[in-house]
């Protein structure tokens, strides 16, 4: 007596769910990379009880160990100014350019003066950036 298998194991595999994980994980990772800031040292800033926002056209950011940063790029003092005045020059809107200068808590105080020191050389205002408290 020959007996049949009555279960055939089929060699198939559904590509429709698959797709559709990759179409939502690219989704997500187009929507979270343009939430992520240019500027993004993980810095802690000092906190503020002040309300006011000015609009940033460079930032200067400053480590606690002395590294500065011009728009996210690493650099050291006179680099910045240098670069400052070629932004300045190349910008249209000169008399309302602003730097916005982020110093980490515990960064020591002369590090600060010197890139506002630096900054009214230039002609350019200045603007300390903290975290506001809640």
């Amino acid at each position: 007596m020959a007996l049949k298998k009555r279960n055939k194991i089929s060699a198939e595999f559904s590509m429709s769910s698959l797709t559709d994980i990759i179409f939502l994980l690219l989704i997500f990772f187009m929507l979270t990379s343009t939430l992520v800031s240019q500027n993004a040292l993980n810095l802690k800033l000092p906190s503020s009880s002040s309300k006011t926002v000015a609009p940033q056209s460079m930032a200067v950011s400053i480590e606690k160990s002395g590294r500065f940063y011009f728009n996210g790029k690493r650099m050291g003092l006179k680099d910045v100014e240098s670069n400052i005045r070629r932004a300045i020059r190349s910008s249209s809107n000169a008399e309302k350019t602003t730097i916005s200068i982020v110093a980490e808590r515990g960064t020591p105080i002369e590090l600060v003066v010197s890139v506002m020191d630096m900054s009214n050389r230039v002609g350019v205002q200045a603007i300390l950036a903290t975290e506001p408290i809640d």
